[in-house]
């Protein structure tokens, strides 16, 4: 009777516990440095596994190379106990558009939780520039190429939600991407250009400063702290797209330990004081299952590649 109440108890302990934590710190790579977005959102997931297992957990920014160098450390990595906590881009993006990127997460690694994500804003130069969506789809449509839209980088998120506008309303937007996400605004606020659109952290305070014209929101709904601005998806239906921060764990990681770390970070994202540190880098929590970040994710990957291969972006 000992021996069989004991098997019991090593088995609940288990399926609760998970499988066995290496004596390594669980380390979580990030494709960018420190101070970044991902960088943030990592170091809150972090805090959490650490006050939760009762373990260290050391965040590893690994930039460069449109987050090659982070997924390549994240995949080899000797300790059992690393996570990758990776943008959009890098996860769906950069394999399309870096020769030298050959990995695919959703099969390299097991993905976890899908943590936060932010949407897309699109702004007007605020005196000169559009005053709606529909108003800059008219004029491009008008004038084929006059409307000047600036991006960032080729091929980032902000670019490609750019295309994503093109490629659904066929108006001939003349999309410019810039070296900078500053470039990009600045070309706006001082009139080079009519529009812009990236994230909304680099464009609300300027938005409500009243130096640009907020034109549309590409989230599925209306999100707090951005009541009053239309969503794209109303004006050009289909139009949506954010960025996103999704976590992954080494490929092979046992399921009760992916369950371990998916149930911490998802009882994290309900915490009022963690949707407060992710509200200010204008990020909104995510969650749910891996099931639920798998499916995610090749929703995504379909969306992305399409328009990367619509846009007719070459790898590099």
């Amino acid at each position: 009777m000992q021996t069989r109440r004991a098997l019991v108890a090593l088995a609940l302990g288990a399926l609760i516990g998970g499988a066995a934590w290496s004596q390594e710190p669980i380390d979580i790579i990030v494709p960018s440095g420190a101070g970044s977005a991902p960088d943030i959102i990592a170091r809150i997931v972090g805090d959490e596994l650490s006050t939760r297992l009762k373990r260290p957990v050391v965040v590893n920014n690994r930039p460069g190379a449109g987050g090659i160098i982070a997924v390549m450390a994240a995949r080899s990595a000797s300790n059992p106990d690393t996570l990758l906590l990776a943008q959009a881009a890098v996860v769906t993006v950069t394999p399309l558009t870096y020769r030298a990127a050959r990995y695919d997460l959703e099969t390299d690694m097991e993905p976890v939780v899908s943590v936060a994500d932010t949407p897309m804003m699109f702004v007007g130069n605020a005196e000169r520039g559009p005053q709606t969506l529909a108003d800059a789809l008219a004029a491009a449509r008008k004038d084929p190429g006059a409307v000047t839209l600036t991006t960032t980088s080729r091929g980032s998120i902000p670019h490609l939600t750019a295309e994503l506008l093109v490629q659904t309303t066929g108006a001939p937007f003349n999309i410019v991407p810039t070296a900078t996400t500053g470039q990009g605004i600045q070309t706006v606020v001082g009139g080079e250009a009519a529009m812009t659109v990236n994230g909304v952290a680099p464009l609300l305070p300027l938005v409500k400063s009243g130096r640009l014209k907020g034109l549309a929101v590409t989230s599925a709904k209306v999100l707090p702290g951005l009541e009053g601005y239309p969503l794209a998806k109303d004006i050009v239906p289909g139009l949506q797209a954010t960025g996103w921060f999704m976590l992954f764990a080494k490929k092979g990681t046992p399921s009760a330990r992916v369950q371990q770390i998916n149930q911490i970070v998802n009882t994290a994202l309900q915490s009022p004081a963690v949707v407060e540190k992710l509200a200010k880098t204008a990020n909104y929590p995510l969650g749910g299952s891996p099931a639920d970040a798998r499916a995610f994710l090749k929703q995504e990957k379909a969306l992305w590649s399409g328009i990367v291969k619509n846009t007719d972006i070459h790898p590099e």
